[in-house]
């Protein structure tokens, strides 16, 4: 079977300046946010805009990139994309349920500065991502374990003034930065020579419900909507599903109801068992699925993707499963080698 992938171990500005000019057709990639994530060096800070500018580079002009960030770290990701001379598109918002806010409770803060011990007033089971009693824990356990919650009442009537503060919001959303590299034709022009510079809207399309569409015709105008035989002056048309949106959740019920109509949008959910196969032990693993489905939006049939921070290759396994050339770099042994046995393991076939 012909080779799909290159897995190149090493740091991305070094690896990213061998590969030639105009060579990939996208880039859909989850970098460092910046946050210091579980103390990790590799997230002191967002990508250069050096490494932004070789990602233009070797992008086919009209390539997109689609990248991940923080919320509270976005703005520098999409600032470095922009500065590097791409042209921003959209965001999209991957919209989940189940994040845990990592915030100060601001009363148990006051008594332990004051040094009051807090009266226990009950317990509950807590999940198994709380840990002993943190600063940076709205919820935290006194006993040291992480089944064991407490509930303690304010002990001093500072803390019980600001009883219920907290520092943070609940985490239910990344944003993914949409941006294409700039080109000196029309669309149409640049797809026949590129195949790039268009987003794949039919083969992205949301649910199985028929969509009833309509293009304006020259010269006429939209007088009604709802039927093939109400268009008057349009081309109408069937379509399988809706219009891919900005949005994509991850199929709780929690995401769906703040949506209110959850199943308009692409849903995942979030990585689980079979995103962490190969011993996968990334703290920041994407849904194979959700990259899957990124990588269809902005990729011709048959093109080569890169990833300049592959992790543990969720972008590539989506890749390569779903008929797609693959380039990955990953500068630490271990995820590289996590990466591999990912993608070298995959049968041919499709996700869905």
């Amino acid at each position: 079977m012909e080779m799909t992938y290159q897995l190149h171990l090493g740091d991305c500005l070094e690896v990213l300046a061998t590969l030639p000019d105009n060579s990939v057709d996208s880039i859909v990639t989850d970098p460092p946010y910046g946050l210091s994530f579980m103390g990790k060096k590799w997230d002191y800070d967002v990508p250069s805009v050096a490494i932004w500018e070789q990602c233009l580079r070797v992008l086919k002009p009209g390539g997109h990139l689609l990248a991940f960030a923080g919320t509270r770290t976005q703005h520098r990701m999409a600032c470095r994309i922009e500065d590097a001379g791409f042209e921003i598109r959209d965001m999209i918002a991957w919209v989940y349920g189940s994040g845990f806010p990592k915030s100060l409770d601001v009363s148990k803060a006051i008594d332990k500065a004051a040094g009051a011990e807090r009266e226990v007033i009950g317990s509950y089971k807590g999940a198994s991502n709380i840990g002993k009693e943190s600063t940076n824990s709205y919820i935290t356990t006194e006993s040291g374990t992480a089944t064991d919650v407490f509930i303690t009442t304010p002990a001093t009537p500072e803390a019980q003034k600001w009883s219920g503060w907290g520092t943070a919001l609940k985490p239910a959303l990344e944003p993914i930065t949409m941006a294409r590299k700039p080109f000196s034709s029309t669309v149409a022009a640049n797809v026949i020579q590129y195949g790039t510079g268009a987003i794949n809207v039919d083969g992205c399309r949301v649910g199985t419900e028929t969509i009833i569409t309509a293009e304006k015709k020259k010269g006429s105008s939209f007088t009604s909507v709802g039927n093939s035989a109400g268009f008057n002056g349009c081309n109408a048309s069937e379509h399988a599903g809706r219009w891919p949106a900005n949005i994509i959740h991850d199929g709780s019920n929690e995401a769906a109801l703040s949506l209110k109509s959850g199943a308009r949008f692409f849903y995942t959910a979030k990585a689980g068992k079979v995103d962490r196969e190969s011993e996968n032990n990334h703290p920041t693993v994407k849904p194979t699925m959700l990259m899957a489905y990124l990588c269809r939006l902005i990729t011709q049939p048959g093109g080569t993707i890169l990833d300049p921070f592959m992790g543990s290759g969720s972008t590539g396994k989506a890749a390569t499963i779903n008929g797609f050339r693959f380039i990955g770099i990953e500068r630490d042994p271990e995820y590289h080698k996590i990466s591999e046995a990912r993608i070298s393991n995959q049968h041919e076939g499709r996700l869905f």
